[in-house]
């Protein structure tokens, strides 16, 4: 059902299940119910589980407008809570993914023994407050019914299970495969990756061969068909909740702890002196303070140490990595801790998350999602100019782009006579950089917005830069 213009923004990502649909009003996150979906919502709502799921956490905080606004065009409205940032699964790290699919099979369990369902099972049905998943498909839910499977069976495996497969069993990290098609990755590409002594290992033989068998040899039935030959073979809700035991089961087993590598120990190793890093520290401390944010980003994250400074001041840090195995530490390490102010993810700057899906909008890109009231980018603008080789001017654009007009950017310039850099340049040809100074890089920065506070580290080859982009 179409919207009617109301002063409501439609979200892109939102069409699939023609029952419902996410709209936007302002600040508030809103979903539209046709009758069917309205009735289903009434009886969730009025269900034990449900309520328990909420209060616990684990499903967003939903409530129905009461009247229905009678300018949405629709059999009844609920209002969510809207999530601090929202993040794609190509994002995530692997114990991110393995944490969600948890989430989604124990939503899952507890609506079957309550005698509900879900419609799907996508990755995309979870988002973060922090380090803490939340399911947010409140409108997938809907009653059980007798003799059918879990119609979201396919899209788990293909979103969520299969790519933890591939990661835990084989090495190979998944975002990749996951940023390239917005369905996931298909049992037949899983069915050709395992073959031989690999059709053996945990969680294939069921869930990859045996149902890309079955999707074969049901290619041309009907859904209905599909349905009839499970009732007639006696399925029940009993077999379904083993199938979900049986995948939690699984999924908690599978693990991916990579070797060790240069960045995951990056503090250590790389050329800061301990006077250094305490006026860096300061520096942060004093940059997000003054500037009470919202939304604050940390790009080339690490160990996460500057984004728990952030965190300190900010509403809510985002804090992006390149390296997955680092992002991954970083991730445990706040779950652990219990952290939901900070989010992480894995990201290569040089190669940001794009729009995906239909139209390419269905999945935002992430610079469309991040403007951030401060964006920290310390020791980042030598590995962008200088090891990616990605003109100055570019990156500085990159990253007052993501900075909100009037927010602060704070970030670190690397001189050519710093250790790190003489590294990076090492690797190159020579004079390939001549633009890559510090008057050149102040220069551009003034294009950008007006410096509040400059700071020389002690090691005299580092500079600290806090400036208010322009509005």
């Amino acid at each position: 059902m179409a919207v009617p213009d109301a002063g409501l923004r439609v979200e892109p990502g939102s069409f699939r299940d023609p029952g419902n649909r996410v709209f936007h009003r302002r600040d508030e996150v809103l979903r539209g119910l046709d009758e069917r979906s309205a009735r289903d919502w009434r009886a969730l709502a009025a269900s034990d589980f449900f309520r328990h799921l909420i209060a616990a956490g684990k499903v967003c905080g939903t409530e129905e407008l009461v009247p229905t606004p009678v300018d949405v065009g629709w059999a009844a409205v609920l209002r969510h809570e809207r999530i601090p940032f929202v993040s794609h699964p190509y994002e995530w790290s692997f114990g991110m993914l393995r944490d969600a699919a948890l989430l989604h099979l124990e939503v899952l369990r507890s609506a079957l023994a309550a005698g509900f369902t879900t419609k799907d099972g996508s990755a995309y049905n979870l988002q973060w407050r922090g380090a803490s998943p939340v399911f947010i498909d409140v409108g997938s839910f809907e009653p059980a019914r007798d003799g059918e499977p879990w119609a979201g069976y396919r899209q788990f495996c293909q979103t969520l299970l299969y790519p933890l497969l591939l990661q835990a069993h084989l090495g190979l990290d998944f975002q990749p495969w996951l940023r390239a098609r917005i369905d996931g990755i298909e049992p037949d590409q899983m069915r050709r990756l395992f073959g031989g002594a690999r059709r053996l290992r945990a969680g294939v033989p069921t869930h990859v061969h045996l149902h890309g068998a079955m999707q074969a040899r049901n290619a041309h039935a009907s859904t209905s068909d599909v349905r009839a030959q499970l009732r007639a073979a006696g399925y029940s809700r009993e077999l379904a909740l083993a199938t979900v035991r049986g995948l939690e089961k699984l999924v908690r087993r599978l693990d991916h702890r990579p070797g060790e590598s240069h960045w995951s120990d990056y503090q250590r190793t790389c050329a800061y002196s301990v006077p250094d890093r305490q006026a860096k520290e300061s520096f942060v401390d004093r940059a997000v303070a003054a500037t009470a944010p919202g939304l604050a980003l940390d790009l080339g994250a690490n160990d996460g140490r500057y984004a728990r400074i952030a965190a300190r001041h900010a509403d809510y840090v985002v804090a992006v990595e390149q390296e997955p195995a680092v992002l991954d530490a970083l991730y445990r390490a706040l779950r652990n801790e219990g952290e939901r102010r900070i989010l992480p993810l894995v990201m290569d700057l040089a190669d940001p998350s794009p729009g995906g899906g239909w139209r390419g909008v269905e999945r935002a890109a992430f610079a469309d999602r991040a403007q951030a009231d401060v964006v920290l980018a310390l020791a980042v603008v030598h590995h962008l100019a200088i090891g990616r080789n990605v003109p100055l001017a570019g990156v500085l654009d990159q990253l007052a782009g993501l900075t909100a007009p009037g927010g602060s950017l704070v970030v670190e310039f690397v001189h050519p006579e710093d250790p790190m850099a003489r590294r990076l340049l090492a690797n190159k040809p020579g004079g390939l950089f001549p633009d890559y100074r510090r008057e050149a890089f102040e220069s551009l920065l003034a294009a950008h917005g007006r410096t509040v506070r400059r700071v020389e580290l002690p090691a005299g080859t580092r500079t600290l830069y806090q400036v208010v982009v322009h509005g």
